[in-house]
């Protein structure tokens, strides 16, 4: 037999008890929204919580109100993301935004009911990546919701997507967790020490959902510990060998993306360094190379490089060739004598 999903008095979810304990308090009260958009960076639980409240609206036995069982059917179906009442829209591998197909198929969808569930849950992940026309078609079940139906949209934030369809949401903002938070909640959910859970708190920058898959899957801290140094021998390197990885990292434009996010948090704690704040850093590991590295280049051209790196990830988001984005990224970074 299958196990129970494990949920707790916070539904399961690391952090962000405040947005659990109101979507709490509007099931129990019968104050429930008709959509909600779930806004803030990936892996910070915008997926996650948007099932934990499907759970919540369509369980079937309820210890109390607003918390789900975690054990019948429902809440099983919809934890695992597979439940005949649940439709599920975002961007298809390989395109560039979600169609307008997509949303109009999710919109006919909409207008039956439930197959077994309270509510049919619509869930639309990364809506910013809906093209104008997908937004608009959403527009009038926005605007005329159906009693039955449940909207759940994710975003990167409120301004990525069009005002229209903001304004017709309850917009619940999640930001990343403080290490002091998470630290203990790895611990317990994971079952680690606390070294291992300050570590996986600190690197992912307070995201508990990338959190917890560095932890499932060990390679990903592996990968990072590499690209991290690979940027140290690049900050060597002449431009032979620096336009010789940009022919080689440009080959895979997702992992390209993947490399830059970690240059990213480790020059935003280089330049935390280089100011003297005494902020925590993200990549704790590495505490005494960013030290030395921040004193070296000093502040402005810590900042030039964190800008840099920033400018590189935005255009891989779009059609720049990836190989001259990083060629233009690599002579931007700082030249340190061998």
């Amino acid at each position: 037999m299958e196990a129970p999903i494990a949920l707790n008095t916070n539904w399961g979810m690391l952090g962000h008890e405040w947005a659990v304990n109101l979507l709490r308090r509007q099931i129990a009260d019968g104050r429930l929204g008709h959509a909600y958009l779930f806004t803030g960076p990936l892996g910070v639980g915008r997926r996650s919580l948007a099932l934990r409240l499907a759970q919540a609206v369509n369980c079937t036995q309820p210890p109390a109100p607003g918390e789900p069982c975690g054990e019948c059917r429902a809440c099983r179906g919809f934890g695992r993301g597979q439940h005949p009442d649940l439709l599920l829209v975002e961007r298809q591998e390989g395109d560039r935004e979600i169609k307008i197909d997509a949303l109009r198929a999710l919109t006919r969808s909409l207008s039956r009911t439930p197959l077994e569930a309270r509510y049919q849950v619509a869930l639309i992940l990364n809506f910013h990546h809906a093209s104008e026309e997908a937004a608009n078609a959403l527009l009038k079940t926005l605007e005329e919701p159906n009693p039955s139906v449940l909207l759940c949209l994710t975003a990167l934030d409120a301004d990525s997507i069009p005002a229209t369809v903001v304004s017709r949401c309850e917009v619940l903002r999640l930001r990343p967790l403080a290490p002091e938070t998470l630290t203990p909640a790895l611990q317990s959910s994971l079952g680690i020490d606390a070294a291992q859970a300050h570590l996986l708190a600190s690197v992912s920058q307070g995201l508990p959902g990338l959190a917890i898959r560095m932890q499932q899957e060990p390679a990903l801290l592996e990968s990072r510990g590499q690209w991290l140094d690979v940027l140290h021998d690049l900050l060597f390197a002449n431009r032979v060998k620096r336009f010789a990885f940009a022919d080689k990292a440009s080959k895979d434009r997702q992992q390209l993306k993947n490399i830059l996010l970690v240059w990213l948090s480790f020059w935003r704690d280089v330049l935390v360094g280089a100011s003297g704040a005494g902020v925590t850093l993200a990549n704790v590991d590495k505490a005494a190379e960013i030290g030395s590295l921040g004193q070296k280049i000093g502040f402005p051209e810590a900042a030039a490089a964190l800008q840099a790196v920033e400018r590189a990830v935005t255009q891989l988001e779009t059609n720049v060739n990836a190989r001259l984005a990083l060629e233009v990224l690599l002579l931007e970074l700082p030249w340190l004598p061998s």
